[in-house]
């Protein structure tokens, strides 16, 4: 059985992993615009160094868990199932891929292997889902930073893998907030810079 990994979640140097007001202009929120840039070279297959090194490890993962604003930014009910996600006919993840929210829908596949399964169930079913979805591969949570925050509650991430950008947000969606003593759970086991981030790797003791 894999891991349960968060992967190359950016947050800002106060905490942040989004901005406030998230919407359609602004998927990440206000005062975050450079946050990802160290990214795209990692997308454009063109990163050097430790951020290469770091890399998209797209193969390890056998299944994805989000949260429904990193689905896309509609509140509430469904007007109804035209929206597909940020990422067009083929998303990045070609696997089974779990989006946590109150209002499910019909399973949406995609091109490219990826089907979106939306569900209200308890994180630990949805885990267990993945789990099963993945195989001997990891699970990845993706995402947002409420999401993240919901299994680090639980004591259910194994890895996590941060890039710290020299941002200040002030406000937004934080990653760390409220969790109190279950971050005791967990422990820094690395930390190394690039001239963009730092990477720091947090595990379950």
């Amino acid at each position: 059985m894999g891991k349960v990994r968060v992967h190359n979640f950016t947050i800002t140097l106060d905490g942040f992993g989004a901005g406030p007001n998230q919407r359609l202009e602004e998927p990440f929120g206000d005062g975050v615009e450079h946050l990802h840039d160290w990214m795209d070279p990692l997308f454009e297959g063109t990163a050097t160094g430790l951020d290469a090194e770091v890399g998209l490890d797209r193969d390890a993962f056998g299944a994805t868990i989000m949260g429904r604003n990193m689905f896309g930014p509609i509140r509430g009910e469904w007007p109804d199932e035209s929206w597909k996600g940020w990422w067009g006919d083929n998303p990045p993840y070609h696997h089974d891929t779990f989006v946590l929210t109150h209002h499910p829908r019909p399973d949406l596949e995609m091109e490219g292997g990826t089907t979106f399964h939306f569900t209200s169930e308890p994180i630990e079913v949805v885990l267990e889902r993945a789990r099963e979805a993945a195989g001997e591969k990891d699970v990845i949570v993706a995402g947002g930073a409420a999401t993240v925050r919901q299994y680090l509650q639980a004591g259910l991430i194994d890895q996590l893998d941060i890039a710290v950008a020299p941002l200040l947000a002030g406000a937004g969606e934080p990653l760390f907030a409220g969790l109190g003593d279950a971050l005791r759970q967990y422990r820094v086991v690395e930390q190394r810079s690039s001239p963009a981030v730092t990477h720091v790797r947090i595990v379950r003791r």
